[in-house]
């Protein structure tokens, strides 16, 4: 319930809407409560009697208050509406902005397929929750309160029937509801593990394929999806046994009234239209506890995914912005200072006091064995993640000092796997730089040898890049996002084994042009190839998360055991140095 409360804030700027709607149903829900009684003195007193001109006036009345009740209904469907959408719309915007400022830890511990279902499935129950609330809840309630008290007025002889049938239907709703919240409950664990499985399988489709296992990611799927049809078969059935039970009670409650109601009028103490009437009263009983009771079990369903929603909102990330960031402008001196870190406190460290210097303008070689912490490294300059012990400073400055927002601006960078988005070409270049020219996307491109392919498609840099780029090739990818990290012109540009799927010649050309037209920025270049970074000014060679050797390619070729055993094994397979 405190999560509900909490999104309460979500509903201040529609209030308007939000009181406009229950208005308009009490509307509604007063014209239907006058019809039965309207009815009733049509039967009783025009009917019986003979009295045209009486019930003509009855029906006009009638007919009025069907107008009014459409009036009303309608208003509140708009209003309600308009409330709850833009409700649903405010908080799945704060959300997504909450989701991108998390660190990766955090993603992985909400895990992807679960913040897909917050998105999405959760936003949708709160919204329909809402609706509901603002509509039904309004109309069940008073309709089955206004029934109550016309019945008391208009058909004393009978209320005692209501007496029995009121108690049995309330608590078949209570019980019925309290069960069904813990039911979806459950419902909503298995949607978060099939969202998971879908977004894992077609994350990794081609590995799917190319290891020939869809037989098994079916399977594993099916059992998911038939985890999910148990509970949603077990929670629906539950409710579905509420309506017949419901209707028995009260089809029970017609009996008695038809039984009594015949011998009252047999005796003359009352009329055939108070029988009707009390009928008619007697269903809007039922519909009232019934519509209530919707209402309660949308709820139900609605609190657990408010739960996981303000889980989500109220988040805290390792990576925040300070209080009062700095602002200067970065030149590009990066110095890492006994800098450790690992993804996992309880596990080994990733990083072990890491130690360098990269000047304004230097380039920075990294290189080691695989899993040897390189990407890692990099990853900690724009802060994607934070030191654990040692610090990380640029231009003599912590980063946690610095504006988030500054610093990345302040950095071009190209990860080791090239993620580029469902739009052009050009607006993918344009990601690192949005006010960037027509000529300034054509000079990227070029800097990074992509103009060679992108000329020759048909659209040029207008061509539209499928969901995953799936429609460029690896080395096509990786050229693309290179643009993208050269079109910032950064103080700090950072290239993490970008060029693993270029050719030679390519990476020959890409490398004459970094050292040409970024001469005043700082390159740290991650690499698994000596030609890629023999020119740096300075090589890091890690191994096991620590820098064991560093220095130019000619100083590591005398001093470094491990360099030695890289360049001479990529010289076995057929390497170059590029000299």
């Amino acid at each position: 319930m405190q999560a509900v409360l909490k999104l309460t804030k979500y509903l201040k700027p529609y209030m308007a809407f939000a009181i406009l709607a229950p208005l308009m149903m009490l509307v509604e829900v007063g014209m239907d409560l006058i019809q039965p009684t309207i009815l009733q003195h049509i039967i009783d007193e025009g009917i019986a009697k003979d009295n045209t001109p009486y019930i003509l006036k009855m029906f006009a009345l009638m007919i009025g208050a069907a107008i009014l009740g459409l009036i009303g209904g309608v208003g509140c469907s708009i209003y309600a509406s308009r409330a709850a959408v833009n409700f649903a719309t405010d908080i799945r915007h704060d959300l997504y902005e909450t989701i991108t400022y998390f660190s990766n830890s955090s993603k992985d511990k909400f895990t992807l397929g679960k913040l897909i279902t917050n998105l999405t499935s959760d936003v949708e129950m709160l919204q329909r929750a809402l609706t509901m609330l603002l509509k039904i809840f309004v109309r069940g309630p008073m309709l089955f309160i206004g029934a109550v008290i016309f019945v008391f007025i208009t058909a004393r002889e009978l209320f005692s029937i209501l007496l029995f049938v009121v108690p049995i239907l309330a608590v078949s709703v209570y019980f019925f509801t309290m069960i069904s919240g813990k039911l979806f409950h459950k419902v909503q664990k298995v949607v978060d593990i099939v969202n998971t499985k879908v977004q894992e399988n077609l994350a990794g489709i081609r590995v799917i394929k190319a290891y020939n296992r869809k037989k098994h990611q079916i399977e594993g799927f099916a059992d998911a999806n038939t985890q999910l049809m148990k509970r949603n078969i077990t929670a629906d059935q539950i409710i579905g046994i509420l309506m017949p039970l419901t209707m028995f009670v009260v089809n029970m409650g017609i009996i008695a009234a038809l039984w009594l109601g015949a011998i009252k009028v047999d005796n003359g103490s009352i009329q055939v239209g108070v029988i009707l009437a009390f009928i008619n009263y007697l269903m809007m009983v039922m519909n009232g506890l019934m519509s209530s009771s919707m209402v309660l079990v949308q709820l139900a369903r609605a609190m657990p995914s408010a739960e996981r929603i303000v889980h989500v909102l109220e988040a805290t990330t390792e990576v925040k912005n300070p209080v009062q960031p700095v602002q200067q402008e970065i030149e590009g001196d990066v110095s890492f200072d006994n800098v450790t870190f690992s993804y996992n406190k309880d596990t080994e460290p990733v990083l072990k006091n890491i130690s360098f210097t990269a000047r304004a303008g230097q380039t920075v070689g990294i290189i080691g064995m695989t899993g040897s912490g390189k990407s890692t490294l990099v990853k900690m300059i724009p802060r994607l993640f934070d030191a654990d012990e040692g610090s990380v400073t640029i231009d003599g400055i912590p980063l946690q000092q610095y504006d988030i927002q500054l610093l990345r601006e302040s950095i071009g960078f190209s990860p080791q796997k090239a993620t580029l988005f469902s739009k052009t070409i050009a607006e993918n270049i344009r990601y690192g730089d949005q006010q960037a020219t027509d000529i300034q996307v054509e000079e990227s491109l070029r800097a990074a040898c992509a103009s060679e392919f992108v000329d020759k498609l048909p659209a040029g840099t207008a061509h539209r890049l499928t969901q995953g780029a799936t429609n460029l090739s690896g080395g096509q990818k990786q050229r693309l996002a290179m643009a993208r990290a050269f079109i910032r012109k950064p103080a700090i540009l950072i290239l993490d084994d970008v060029t693993s799927a270029v050719d030679s010649i390519s990476e020959k050309n890409i490398q004459r042009a970094i050292q040409t037209q970024f001469t005043e920025s700082t390159k740290i270049i991650v690499a698994s190839k000596i030609s890629s970074i023999r020119h740096a000014d300075q090589i890091l060679v890690l191994d096991d998360g620590m820098i064991v050797a560093a220095g130019t390619h000619e100083e590591l070729l005398k001093t470094s055991e491990l360099y030695q055993q890289i360049v001479q094994t990529q010289a076995e397979k057929g390497g170059t140095l590029n000299e």
